[in-house]
Protein backbone atom coordinates (compact mmCIF):
# COMPACT_ATOMS: atom_id res chain seq x y z
CA UNK A 1 0.00 0.00 0.00
CA UNK A 2 1.15 3.57 -0.65
CA UNK A 3 1.86 6.04 2.10
CA UNK A 4 1.61 9.82 2.49
CA UNK A 5 -1.69 10.20 0.69
CA UNK A 6 -5.21 11.09 1.71
CA UNK A 7 -8.38 9.16 1.12
CA UNK A 8 -9.56 11.73 -1.42
CA UNK A 9 -6.33 11.59 -3.46
CA UNK A 10 -6.71 10.34 -7.02
CA UNK A 11 -4.09 7.75 -7.99
CA UNK A 12 -3.71 7.37 -11.75
CA UNK A 13 -1.96 4.57 -13.62
CA UNK A 14 -1.25 5.80 -17.15
CA UNK A 15 -0.14 3.79 -20.19
CA UNK A 16 1.31 5.13 -23.47
CA UNK A 17 2.11 2.97 -26.54
CA UNK A 18 1.19 5.18 -29.50
CA UNK A 19 4.47 4.77 -31.38
CA UNK A 20 7.80 3.25 -30.29
CA UNK A 21 7.96 3.97 -26.55
CA UNK A 22 6.38 1.56 -24.09
CA UNK A 23 5.60 3.80 -21.13
CA UNK A 24 3.74 3.66 -17.82
CA UNK A 25 3.44 6.22 -15.06
CA UNK A 26 1.74 6.63 -11.71
CA UNK A 27 0.55 10.08 -10.64
CA UNK A 28 -1.09 11.52 -7.56
CA UNK A 29 -3.79 14.11 -8.18
CA UNK A 30 -2.74 14.52 -11.79
CA UNK A 31 0.32 16.68 -11.33
CA UNK A 32 2.59 14.79 -8.96
CA UNK A 33 4.66 12.08 -10.67
CA UNK A 34 5.27 9.04 -8.47
CA UNK A 35 6.93 7.11 -11.30
CA UNK A 36 7.51 7.56 -15.02
CA UNK A 37 8.96 4.52 -16.81
CA UNK A 38 9.86 4.61 -20.51
CA UNK A 39 11.20 1.70 -22.54
CA UNK A 40 12.45 3.18 -25.82
CA UNK A 41 12.76 1.24 -29.07
CA UNK A 42 15.07 3.71 -30.82
CA UNK A 43 17.91 1.22 -31.13
CA UNK A 44 15.61 -1.40 -32.72
CA UNK A 45 14.36 1.06 -35.36
CA UNK A 46 17.64 2.88 -36.12
CA UNK A 47 18.74 0.32 -38.71
CA UNK A 48 15.49 0.89 -40.62
CA UNK A 49 15.81 4.69 -40.55
CA UNK A 50 12.38 5.05 -38.93
CA UNK A 51 9.70 3.26 -36.95
CA UNK A 52 8.50 -0.06 -38.40
CA UNK A 53 4.91 -0.55 -37.13
CA UNK A 54 5.08 -4.36 -36.92
CA UNK A 55 8.33 -4.28 -34.98
CA UNK A 56 6.96 -1.60 -32.64
CA UNK A 57 3.84 -3.64 -31.86
CA UNK A 58 5.85 -6.76 -31.13
CA UNK A 59 8.18 -4.89 -28.78
CA UNK A 60 5.22 -3.35 -26.94
CA UNK A 61 3.78 -6.82 -26.34
CA UNK A 62 7.12 -7.98 -24.96
CA UNK A 63 7.61 -4.93 -22.72
CA UNK A 64 4.18 -3.79 -21.51
CA UNK A 65 3.77 -5.99 -18.41
CA UNK A 66 7.29 -5.34 -17.13
CA UNK A 67 6.97 -1.58 -17.67
CA UNK A 68 3.66 -1.43 -15.76
CA UNK A 69 5.05 -3.52 -12.92
CA UNK A 70 8.14 -1.31 -12.71
CA UNK A 71 6.01 1.85 -12.62
CA UNK A 72 3.89 0.50 -9.77
CA UNK A 73 6.94 -0.72 -7.85
CA UNK A 74 8.81 2.59 -8.16
CA UNK A 75 5.71 4.48 -7.04
CA UNK A 76 5.15 2.15 -4.10
CA UNK A 77 1.63 1.51 -5.35
CA UNK A 78 -0.37 -1.70 -5.66
CA UNK A 79 -3.19 -2.35 -8.15
CA UNK A 80 -5.61 -2.07 -5.22
CA UNK A 81 -4.54 1.54 -4.65
CA UNK A 82 -5.47 2.75 -8.11
CA UNK A 83 -8.38 5.15 -8.61
CA UNK A 84 -8.53 4.77 -12.39
CA UNK A 85 -6.47 3.88 -15.48
CA UNK A 86 -5.57 6.36 -18.22
CA UNK A 87 -4.41 5.22 -21.65
CA UNK A 88 -3.66 6.64 -25.09
CA UNK A 89 -6.18 5.40 -27.67
CA UNK A 90 -5.14 7.68 -30.54
CA UNK A 91 -3.72 9.01 -32.69
CA UNK A 92 -0.85 6.68 -33.47
CA UNK A 93 0.01 3.29 -34.91
CA UNK A 94 -3.05 1.05 -34.53
CA UNK A 95 -1.14 -2.09 -33.59
CA UNK A 96 0.92 -0.22 -31.02
CA UNK A 97 -2.11 1.54 -29.54
CA UNK A 98 -3.99 -1.74 -29.15
CA UNK A 99 -1.28 -3.19 -26.91
CA UNK A 100 -1.53 -0.41 -24.34
CA UNK A 101 -5.28 -0.18 -24.66
CA UNK A 102 -5.71 -3.90 -24.05
CA UNK A 103 -3.53 -3.77 -20.94
CA UNK A 104 -5.43 -0.78 -19.57
CA UNK A 105 -8.81 -2.42 -20.20
CA UNK A 106 -7.70 -5.61 -18.46
CA UNK A 107 -6.62 -3.69 -15.35
CA UNK A 108 -9.76 -1.56 -15.28
CA UNK A 109 -11.97 -4.64 -15.67
CA UNK A 110 -10.12 -6.73 -13.10
CA UNK A 111 -10.02 -3.97 -10.47
CA UNK A 112 -13.49 -2.60 -11.34
CA UNK A 113 -12.15 0.94 -11.68
CA UNK A 114 -12.83 3.56 -14.40
CA UNK A 115 -11.01 3.62 -17.72
CA UNK A 116 -10.05 6.97 -19.24
CA UNK A 117 -8.93 6.90 -22.87
CA UNK A 118 -7.10 10.08 -23.88
CA UNK A 119 -5.80 11.85 -26.97
CA UNK A 120 -2.04 11.63 -27.43
CA UNK A 121 -1.70 15.10 -29.00
CA UNK A 122 -3.64 16.72 -26.16
CA UNK A 123 -1.44 14.76 -23.78
CA UNK A 124 1.64 16.63 -24.99
CA UNK A 125 0.05 19.90 -23.85
CA UNK A 126 -0.48 18.43 -20.38
CA UNK A 127 3.25 17.83 -19.87
CA UNK A 128 3.29 21.54 -19.05
CA UNK A 129 0.65 21.14 -16.32
CA UNK A 130 3.00 18.73 -14.56
CA UNK A 131 5.96 21.12 -14.73
CA UNK A 132 4.07 24.33 -13.91
CA UNK A 133 1.76 23.69 -10.97
CA UNK A 134 -0.03 27.04 -11.30
CA UNK A 135 -0.62 26.77 -15.06
CA UNK A 136 -4.27 26.99 -16.10
CA UNK A 137 -6.05 27.75 -19.40
CA UNK A 138 -6.64 29.79 -21.49
CA UNK A 139 -3.54 29.82 -23.68
CA UNK A 140 -2.23 29.17 -27.17
CA UNK A 141 -0.36 25.89 -27.60
CA UNK A 142 2.12 25.09 -30.36
CA UNK A 143 2.32 21.30 -30.63
CA UNK A 144 5.22 20.07 -32.74
CA UNK A 145 6.15 16.39 -33.05
CA UNK A 146 7.09 13.72 -35.56
CA UNK A 147 3.53 13.27 -36.74
CA UNK A 148 1.78 16.51 -35.82
CA UNK A 149 2.13 20.27 -36.02
CA UNK A 150 -0.80 22.21 -34.53
CA UNK A 151 -1.61 25.68 -33.25
CA UNK A 152 -4.40 25.26 -30.70
CA UNK A 153 -6.33 27.64 -28.50
CA UNK A 154 -7.09 25.85 -25.24
CA UNK A 155 -9.94 27.77 -23.63
CA UNK A 156 -10.43 25.30 -20.78
CA UNK A 157 -9.90 21.63 -20.01
CA UNK A 158 -11.57 19.70 -22.81
CA UNK A 159 -12.26 22.84 -24.88
CA UNK A 160 -9.90 23.18 -27.83
CA UNK A 161 -10.01 25.28 -30.99
CA UNK A 162 -7.62 24.24 -33.75
CA UNK A 163 -6.34 27.46 -35.31
CA UNK A 164 -3.71 25.96 -37.58
CA UNK A 165 -2.12 22.66 -38.57
CA UNK A 166 0.26 21.26 -41.14
CA UNK A 167 -1.11 20.62 -44.60
CA UNK A 168 1.56 18.06 -45.44
CA UNK A 169 4.68 17.05 -43.51
CA UNK A 170 4.80 17.64 -39.77
CA UNK A 171 7.84 19.57 -38.53
CA UNK A 172 9.33 16.49 -36.87
CA UNK A 173 8.77 14.43 -40.01
CA UNK A 174 10.65 17.05 -42.05
CA UNK A 175 13.53 16.92 -39.54
CA UNK A 176 13.74 13.13 -39.89
CA UNK A 177 13.66 13.16 -43.71
CA UNK A 178 16.29 15.88 -44.05
CA UNK A 179 18.49 14.20 -41.44
CA UNK A 180 18.28 10.97 -43.44
CA UNK A 181 19.28 12.81 -46.63
CA UNK A 182 22.25 14.31 -44.79
CA UNK A 183 23.30 10.90 -43.50
CA UNK A 184 22.77 11.88 -39.87
CA UNK A 185 20.69 8.88 -38.86
CA UNK A 186 17.51 8.42 -36.82
CA UNK A 187 15.91 10.12 -34.94
CA UNK A 188 16.64 13.17 -37.06
CA UNK A 189 15.52 16.03 -34.82
CA UNK A 190 18.23 15.74 -32.15
CA UNK A 191 20.89 15.15 -34.84
CA UNK A 192 19.91 18.27 -36.80
CA UNK A 193 19.77 20.31 -33.59
CA UNK A 194 23.24 19.13 -32.59
CA UNK A 195 25.05 19.65 -35.88
CA UNK A 196 23.27 22.93 -36.73
CA UNK A 197 25.16 24.54 -33.84
CA UNK A 198 28.36 24.03 -35.86
CA UNK A 199 26.95 25.60 -39.05
CA UNK A 200 26.16 29.07 -40.40
CA UNK A 201 22.42 29.61 -40.64
CA UNK A 202 22.96 32.54 -43.07
CA UNK A 203 25.02 30.49 -45.54
CA UNK A 204 22.05 28.86 -47.28
CA UNK A 205 18.62 30.48 -47.32
CA UNK A 206 15.81 27.98 -47.72
CA UNK A 207 12.20 29.01 -48.50
CA UNK A 208 9.51 29.45 -45.85
CA UNK A 209 5.88 28.80 -46.78
CA UNK A 210 3.52 31.35 -45.25
CA UNK A 211 0.52 30.18 -47.31
CA UNK A 212 -2.41 32.55 -47.87
CA UNK A 213 -2.84 35.78 -45.91
CA UNK A 214 -4.11 35.23 -42.37
CA UNK A 215 -3.59 31.46 -42.38
CA UNK A 216 -2.07 29.79 -39.32
CA UNK A 217 -1.57 26.53 -41.20
CA UNK A 218 1.91 25.16 -41.89
CA UNK A 219 3.56 23.51 -44.89
CA UNK A 220 7.01 21.94 -44.72
CA UNK A 221 7.06 19.71 -47.82
CA UNK A 222 8.33 22.57 -49.99
CA UNK A 223 11.14 23.31 -47.56
CA UNK A 224 12.05 19.62 -47.41
CA UNK A 225 12.07 19.43 -51.22
CA UNK A 226 14.23 22.56 -51.45
CA UNK A 227 16.83 20.95 -49.20
CA UNK A 228 16.78 17.70 -51.19
CA UNK A 229 17.07 19.60 -54.49
CA UNK A 230 20.00 21.59 -53.13
CA UNK A 231 21.78 18.42 -52.07
CA UNK A 232 21.13 16.66 -55.40
CA UNK A 233 22.26 19.71 -57.38
CA UNK A 234 25.54 20.00 -55.46
CA UNK A 235 26.21 16.28 -55.84
CA UNK A 236 25.54 16.34 -59.62
CA UNK A 237 27.93 19.26 -60.03
CA UNK A 238 30.56 17.65 -57.83
CA UNK A 239 30.47 20.56 -55.41
CA UNK A 240 31.24 20.40 -51.71
CA UNK A 241 28.32 20.15 -49.26
CA UNK A 242 28.56 21.63 -45.78
CA UNK A 243 26.27 19.38 -43.77
CA UNK A 244 26.51 21.81 -40.86
CA UNK A 245 25.37 24.80 -42.96
CA UNK A 246 22.53 22.84 -44.58
CA UNK A 247 21.30 21.71 -41.16
CA UNK A 248 21.55 25.24 -39.76
CA UNK A 249 19.72 26.83 -42.69
CA UNK A 250 17.00 24.20 -42.71
CA UNK A 251 16.44 24.40 -38.95
CA UNK A 252 16.34 28.19 -39.06
CA UNK A 253 13.58 28.13 -41.69
CA UNK A 254 11.43 25.76 -39.63
CA UNK A 255 12.03 27.59 -36.35
CA UNK A 256 11.27 31.01 -37.82
CA UNK A 257 8.00 29.99 -39.44
CA UNK A 258 6.82 28.19 -36.30
CA UNK A 259 7.73 31.17 -34.14
CA UNK A 260 6.31 33.88 -36.39
CA UNK A 261 2.93 32.19 -36.78
CA UNK A 262 2.67 31.33 -33.09
CA UNK A 263 3.42 34.86 -31.85
CA UNK A 264 1.13 36.41 -34.46
CA UNK A 265 -1.64 34.01 -33.49
CA UNK A 266 -1.32 34.83 -29.78
CA UNK A 267 -1.35 38.58 -30.42
CA UNK A 268 -4.36 38.46 -32.73
CA UNK A 269 -6.19 36.17 -30.32
CA UNK A 270 -5.40 38.49 -27.41
CA UNK A 271 -3.72 35.73 -25.39
CA UNK A 272 -0.63 36.51 -23.30
CA UNK A 273 0.53 32.92 -22.70
CA UNK A 274 1.97 30.35 -25.11
CA UNK A 275 2.60 26.71 -24.24
CA UNK A 276 5.07 24.70 -26.33
CA UNK A 277 4.59 20.92 -26.52
CA UNK A 278 5.65 17.78 -28.39
CA UNK A 279 8.91 16.07 -29.25
CA UNK A 280 10.23 18.99 -31.33
CA UNK A 281 9.71 21.20 -28.26
CA UNK A 282 13.05 19.76 -27.16
CA UNK A 283 14.79 21.59 -30.03
CA UNK A 284 17.15 24.15 -28.47
CA UNK A 285 16.84 26.65 -31.32
CA UNK A 286 13.03 26.60 -31.23
CA UNK A 287 12.96 27.06 -27.45
CA UNK A 288 15.45 29.94 -27.61
CA UNK A 289 13.97 31.78 -30.60
CA UNK A 290 10.36 31.40 -29.48
CA UNK A 291 11.25 32.56 -25.97
CA UNK A 292 13.02 35.64 -27.33
CA UNK A 293 10.14 36.63 -29.61
CA UNK A 294 7.53 35.99 -26.91
CA UNK A 295 9.43 38.20 -24.46
CA UNK A 296 9.58 41.01 -27.05
CA UNK A 297 5.79 40.88 -27.33
CA UNK A 298 4.93 40.52 -23.63
CA UNK A 299 3.94 36.86 -23.96
CA UNK A 300 4.68 34.32 -21.24
CA UNK A 301 6.18 31.13 -22.75
CA UNK A 302 6.05 27.75 -21.03
CA UNK A 303 7.71 24.55 -22.23
CA UNK A 304 8.29 21.18 -20.53
CA UNK A 305 11.64 19.79 -19.36
CA UNK A 306 13.31 17.62 -21.99
CA UNK A 307 12.21 14.31 -20.44
CA UNK A 308 8.55 15.34 -20.76
CA UNK A 309 8.80 16.57 -24.37
CA UNK A 310 9.08 13.16 -25.98
CA UNK A 311 6.40 10.47 -25.64
CA UNK A 312 5.80 9.51 -22.00
CA UNK A 313 2.96 8.22 -19.84
CA UNK A 314 3.08 10.99 -17.23
CA UNK A 315 1.54 13.52 -19.63
CA UNK A 316 -1.14 10.94 -20.52
CA UNK A 317 -1.87 10.44 -16.81
CA UNK A 318 -2.20 14.17 -16.20
CA UNK A 319 -4.76 14.51 -19.00
CA UNK A 320 -6.56 11.35 -17.85
CA UNK A 321 -6.84 12.85 -14.36
CA UNK A 322 -8.51 16.02 -15.64
CA UNK A 323 -10.87 14.00 -17.83
CA UNK A 324 -11.69 11.81 -14.82
CA UNK A 325 -12.39 14.88 -12.66
CA UNK A 326 -14.69 16.21 -15.40
CA UNK A 327 -16.71 13.01 -15.08
CA UNK A 328 -15.59 11.46 -18.35
CA UNK A 329 -15.42 7.67 -18.51
CA UNK A 330 -14.52 5.32 -21.35
CA UNK A 331 -16.36 2.09 -22.07
CA UNK A 332 -14.45 -1.17 -22.07
CA UNK A 333 -15.15 -1.55 -25.79
CA UNK A 334 -13.09 1.59 -26.51
CA UNK A 335 -11.11 1.03 -29.70
CA UNK A 336 -7.85 2.47 -31.00
CA UNK A 337 -8.29 5.37 -33.45
CA UNK A 338 -5.18 6.02 -35.54
CA UNK A 339 -6.32 9.44 -36.78
CA UNK A 340 -8.02 10.73 -33.61
CA UNK A 341 -8.53 14.49 -33.78
CA UNK A 342 -8.00 17.02 -31.01
CA UNK A 343 -11.23 17.54 -29.08
CA UNK A 344 -12.76 14.20 -30.13
CA UNK A 345 -13.99 11.95 -27.31
CA UNK A 346 -15.29 8.38 -27.57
Amino acid sequence: MITNFKKEDVITLAIETSCDETAASVLKNGREILSNIINSQIEQHKKFGGVVPEVASRRHIENINNVIEEALKEAGVAFADLTHVGVTYGPGLVGALLVGLSAAKAIAFAREIPLNGVNHIEGHIYANFIEYKQLEPPFISLIVSGGHTHLVYMEDHGRFEILGKTRDDAAGEAFDKVARALGLGYPGGPQIDRIAKEGNSDAIVFPKAYLEEGSYDFSFSGLKSAVLNYLNSRKMKGLNISVEDVAAGFQRAIVEILTEKTVKCALEKGVDRVVLAGGVAANSSLRSHLKSECEKNGIDLKYPPLHLCTDNAAMIGCLAYYNYMRGLRSALDLNAISNLKIGDYH
